[in-house]
């Protein structure tokens, strides 16, 4: 299905993105996000034929583009300042779990049996390839719960569009572009100042083209024409590619865990391929 195809797409681009920012962590998160979303905003303008008309979204619409967006990053950045970053990690990957569970609520049909077993399989998976080679560390710390914040975040943000379906995709331009503004303004209020290279900005334009703007059109995409359960177990594989990019990257052999985690998360998108 061309739904499974483009939620394959965005998560292939999102798994991407702890390769390319570690190539760029010098650059405080909430800029680097900001310049990636402001990026990946102008793809909306071919989508739209190069026609501002098609790219007015109303304010409820934009509210919750922004929600979403930006709502999501700063949870996620807040978290990893305040807890260990595997750990924080791993909360925040309840959210194709979440998405799941909860479709039935905001876009009607019913949770089946096989629906839970292969979500809670599939975040097992998820699991797995985040914890794959790290120490974790022990303690209560409050970024599990900006953990959680984001997670809930992108889900809800996620089944709402869904459920907004009737609104075109080159609108999610409008959405980053808020949301580009808004994590900007957020860096000069509470992150230091930057310098930016020239090297820099081509793996910013990178960023801002995949795992920052194209996966969003795409998640969009998937999300209007696709089970919203179905994309949510096909998104349990983002954290195992990104952790085999990462691998890849730096010339690590892949764990046995990967190959644990790839096939519980395999085997959770195939249980749960119908509805």
């Amino acid at each position: 299905m061309k739904s499974d195809l483009a939620a394959l797409g965005a998560v292939l681009l999102w798994a991407s993105l702890a390769t390319l920012s570690s190539g760029l962590s010098h650059i405080p998160p909430l800029l680097m996000t900001g310049i990636g979303l402001l990026i990946g905003s102008l793809l909306a303008l071919p989508l739209s034929r190069f026609r501002i008309s098609k790219l007015k979204v109303s304010p409820k619409l934009l509210g919750i583009g922004v929600y979403g967006l930006f709502g999501f990053h700063l949870a996620l950045f807040a978290a990893l300042q305040n807890a260990p970053a595997v750990q924080a990690n791993l909360v925040n990957y309840l959210w194709p779990l979440l998405i799941v569970v909860l479709a039935p609520a905001f876009t009607g049909g019913k949770l089946k049996l096989k629906h839970v077993i292969s979500a809670l399989a599939g975040f097992v998976g998820a699991a797995l390839a985040i914890l794959s080679g790290a120490q974790l560390s022990g303690g209560l710390e409050i970024g599990y719960l900006y953990a959680l914040i984001a997670a809930v975040i992108w889900a809800t943000y996620s089944l709402l569009t869904k459920r907004f379906g009737s609104f075109p995709t080159s609108a999610i331009g409008v959405f980053a572009f808020a949301s580009g503004l808004l994590a900007i303004a957020a860096h000069f209020l509470f992150e230091p100042s930057a310098t930016i290279t020239g090297a820099d900005w081509l793996m910013l334009l990178v960023m801002g083209l995949g795992p920052l703007g194209g996966a969003f059109y795409l998640w969009d995409y998937a999300l209007k024409r696709g089970s919203a359960q179905r994309v949510g177990l096909i998104s349990f594989a983002t954290p195992l590619l990104s952790t085999l990019f990462l691998l890849l990257a730096t010339g690590q052999t892949p764990t046995p865990l990967l190959f644990v985690s790839a096939a519980l998360i395999i085997g959770a998108a195939y249980v749960g391929r119908s509805e």
